[in-house]
């Protein structure tokens, strides 16, 4: 059983200035931030403002009582997703945004077998560049919802000759499960203007519209190429219906 820690009066109250309730239908979602977090993009210091979030069953506005819950939640198991936001995000009438899936090999690593390392930080200095947006990185993603060691079960049956979707397809699991539900609801958090997505999957886009999200655009975000990945990247436009646009590079992110 875990050990009640009472957090000091004064402790307390500053993180209660910097925890917000989200409430959903069943539960609720805490976002903690923002927090000031220094980048390094491409050799320059880059200043974002970090935000975290926790989906939680229970809903309380008691700060107390949800730390208490921390201890014994085993958070270390279960990653958390998170947004990083450039600019000012709530007020600015252009914004850019990513909703960018975690990769564990690509974004960590640097595999070069996906574009989504390339992708993660290309769509950080795009944001950058133009003033301001925001970058929501799923940790519940993985494989496109699969799960990292399912994820590396389906990398050696493409080892063996079968695409994305048929290895996902193996292992008993459809082509695409993520879920952007809680991620939309933290987006409607921070703004209520609307974004250009840094996409080319339609699915991404149908999600923010279908929540009723004002959506402005969508700019294509097409990463680095090579023999490597070439065959995955076609079999997104060709099995998983990413979309093509006309004079670009034909291939897209996960």
């Amino acid at each position: 059983m875990s050990k009640t820690q009472i957090v000091p009066q004064e402790a307390l109250s500053v993180l209660k200035n910097k925890i917000k309730l989200i409430k959903l239908n069943e539960g609720a979602i805490y976002l903690v931030g923002p927090i000031r977090l220094p980048v390094n993009l491409y050799g320059e210091t880059v200043v974002f403002q970090w935000y975290c979030w926790l989906n939680a069953k229970e809903e309380s506005e008691n700060i107390q009582q949800v730390i208490d819950n921390l201890s014994s939640a085993n958070l270390a198991e279960y990653q958390q997703s998170s947004v990083l936001v450039y600019g000012d995000f709530e007020h600015e009438e252009e914004a850019l945004m990513r909703m960018h899936s975690i990769c564990h090999t690509g974004d960590i690593f640097g595999s070069k077998r996906c574009d989504c390392g390339y992708q993660l930080k290309q769509s950080m200095q795009m944001i950058v560049d133009h003033g301001t947006g925001a970058l929501f990185y799923l940790a519940n993603h993985e494989g496109r919802g699969i799960g990292l060691f399912s994820k590396a079960m389906a990398y050696i049956l493409q080892e063996n000759g079968y695409d994305t979707v048929e290895a996902n397809e193996k292992l008993g699991f459809v082509d695409d499960s993520r879920n952007y539900h809680d991620a939309i609801q933290v987006l409607k958090e921070l703004r209520s203007k609307p974004v250009t997505l840094l996409t080319n999957n339609p699915k991404k886009l149908a999600a923010l519209m279908d929540a009723g999200l004002p959506v402005s655009g969508r700019t294509p975000l097409w990463g680095d190429v090579s023999e490597f990945n070439e065959g995955y990247l076609q079999t997104k436009i060709n099995r998983s219906g990413h979309l093509k646009d006309e004079g670009k590079n034909p291939h897209d992110e996960s």
